[in-house]
């Protein structure tokens, strides 16, 4: 009986084995890998590694190239890989994507890959700015760069970072803000769109030495136990004479990390400022008044010209213009701009009318849009009485700071020969021009916290908004020159007992335009009398930074940063000798949204 079965299920398994065998399933398995996205080098190894696991047990296991149930085949694109997952990327100069994948040897269909970018070293060259290096490299698919330098291998500071172009390709990055004659490392960060970095190798790079310019001596102090508000310092500096000093940057310890030269004689720049994209905005004029020879450029990095327009090309497109009032003719442009964030840019130009036989000089404010056509202008002959005379006729106006008022899209001016901030209606450019309020002596607010007339500002320079919101109830700060500073009913300046004539101080005003107060909160008188210039900021840390063009003594600027208090405290200072600073600021590094 037993041999009957036996021979029965001999014969059964064949039958099984025969029509059954050749179609059995495939081994419950999943395999995975680790990591699943990765950077290397061109030429360099990194390693993949994979798992295969039961998906009936969930039991997972290292996987390895042998034959048993964790057996996996590796493959890739491109470069070569081993038994264990070892990817080698191929050697060059050019930037790869690379796949490598795991199959199981006991079920083809358990298969997982990784994708690896394979980046090719970055170079690094010079331009044509002895403190500017060029850094180029150019990872394959979509990613964004930034480089990272400093003085040593722990870098320290970083450029911006800039995407490169759609699904990869060479990225070049300048690089700024390095000293003179001095060696830096510097490495570019890949930053890919599926979250992996990739560190490029080390590189450095020698600076040159600075163009031969007449820079201005400077020396910085800071206030033992004070630390200053990070960034570096924009110097816009001015003397009246061919020689003055190109517009520089410097870092905190008055080290110029950077400069411009024009190359237009007998000019000054007043101002510079960075734009949103990385280039530098500068306005260069010079002449027995505002505006004459004047010429507007933006350059990048390395001082190579983007645009500029100049007084004569200024004023063919306003005769080419269908904007009303446009179709004058201006002296050309000077003193300050403000750039929108819809790409216009707002300038100050002079213009001049014969009244009574007396040739007046006023100012306009003039709409350029993203092509530098003018769009909307604003006359101040139109809306100013110019019978109205404070200071230095026939110099009417001298209008020098102009701010853009983000909340309701109107304008705030100041002009320094009227003592006053006019407020205009701008509105993004479809305002009429109608003047709003004027702030200051004589204007349309009640001072509050101090003494009318005395503690209005005078020939007024650098104003800023310190709040977020810029309309309705608002502060602002400004430098207040005090040139021709009014005094109550019976006071003598300078008599005893009495206060000084010329003294400047640091007014920051709380605005309610709709009860029309302005309310000192914070008036410091600064150290010296500074008769022209200045501007004035609060930073990020709270402190003030205020620039007093012609603090002294002799040819001499002063830039303070102080304490925001009633006992206000100098944490740093930066007497700028040789020249006069029209304006100093703080501003966080030379890439726009970099703190340094």
């Amino acid at each position: 009986m037993r041999l009957r079965l036996c021979l029965a299920c001999s014969v059964l398994c064949v039958i099984i084995c025969l029509t059954g065998c050749g179609n059995q399933a495939p081994l419950p398995l999943s395999v995975s890998v680790s990591p699943q996205s990765t950077a290397t080098a061109a030429g360099q190894t990194v390693q993949v590694k994979a798992t295969v696991t039961n998906t009936k047990t969930g039991v997972a296991l290292p996987a390895t190239a042998s034959s048993g149930p964790q057996g996996v085949t590796w493959s890739t694109t491109e470069g070569t890989v081993d038994d264990n997952g070892n990817f080698t990327a191929p050697s060059g100069t050019t930037s790869s994507t690379a796949v490598v994948t795991a199959t199981s040897r006991n079920n083809p269909a358990a298969v997982a890959s990784a994708t690896i970018h394979v980046v090719a070293p970055g170079q690094v060259s010079q331009t044509a700015n002895p403190q500017v290096a060029l850094y180029s490299i150019a990872p394959a698919g979509t990613a964004s760069v930034s480089i990272q330098f400093g003085s040593d291998t722990t870098y320290g500071l970083t450029t911006w970072s800039q995407p490169t172009p759609p699904s990869g390709g060479t990225s070049s990055l300048l690089v700024a803000g390095m000293k003179a004659n001095t060696t830096y490392h510097m490495r570019a960060v890949v930053q890919f769109a599926d979250g992996i970095q990739y560190l490029d190798q080390d590189q450095t790079f020698l600076t040159g030495a600075m163009p031969t310019q007449q820079f201005p001596v400077i020396t910085v102090t800071t206030t033992p136990g004070t630390t200053p508000q990070s960034g570096v310092e924009l110097l816009d500096v001015v003397n009246g004479a061919s020689t003055a000093a190109p517009p520089a940057v410097t870092d905190l310890s008055g080290n110029v990390l950077w400069s411009y030269n024009p190359g237009i004689s007998g000019v000054e720049a007043n101002p510079i400022k960075l734009l949103a994209n990385g280039h530098f905005l500068i306005n260069f004029s010079n002449g027995a008044y505002d505006g004459v020879n004047s010429t507007l450029q933006e350059v990048d990095l390395t001082g190579a010209l983007v645009w500029q327009m100049t007084a004569a090309a200024l004023n063919s497109a306003l005769a080419a213009a269908t904007c009303s009032g446009c179709n004058i003719t201006v002296v050309g442009t000077h003193h300050d701009f403000a750039a929108l964030p819809n790409g216009h840019l707002i300038v100050i130009a002079a213009t001049q009318q014969i009244i009574s036989g007396t040739t007046v000089t006023g100012d306009v404010i003039i709409d350029l849009d993203q092509n530098h056509k003018p769009v909307w202008l604003w006359n101040e002959f139109d809306h100013l009485d110019v019978n109205r005379r404070p200071m230095l006729f026939p110099d009417w106006t001298h209008t020098n700071a102009v701010i853009y008022s983000a909340d309701d899209g109107n304008l705030i001016v100041s002009m320094r020969h009227q003592n006053w901030l006019v407020k205009i209606d701008y509105a993004n450019g479809s305002g009429a021009g109608d003047i709003i309020w004027k702030l200051g002596y004589q204007g349309d607010f009640t001072l509050v916290g101090g003494t009318d007339p005395t503690d209005w500002f005078y020939a007024q320079h650098g104003p800023s908004f310190t709040t977020t919101n810029t309309s309705g109830k608002f502060s602002l700060i400004l430098f207040d020159n005090g040139n021709d500073r009014v005094f109550p009913s019976g006071v003598t300046c300078g008599t005893s007992g009495e206060p000084a004539c010329l003294y400047s101080t640091v007014p920051l005003l709380q605005i309610d335009e709709g009860a029309k107060t302005a309310t000192i909160e914070f008036n410091p008188t600064a150290p010296t009398y500074s008769g022209f210039g200045g501007n004035v900021a609060v930073l990020k840390n709270g402190n003030v930074e205020y620039c007093e063009s012609a603090g002294g003594p002799g040819v001499a600027g002063d830039i303070y940063e102080i304490t925001q208090d009633n006992n206000a405290q100098i944490v740093w200072h930066m007497v700028v000798a040789g020249q006069f600073a029209y304006r100093g600021q703080r501003i966080p590094s030379l890439y726009p949204g970099v703190q340094w």
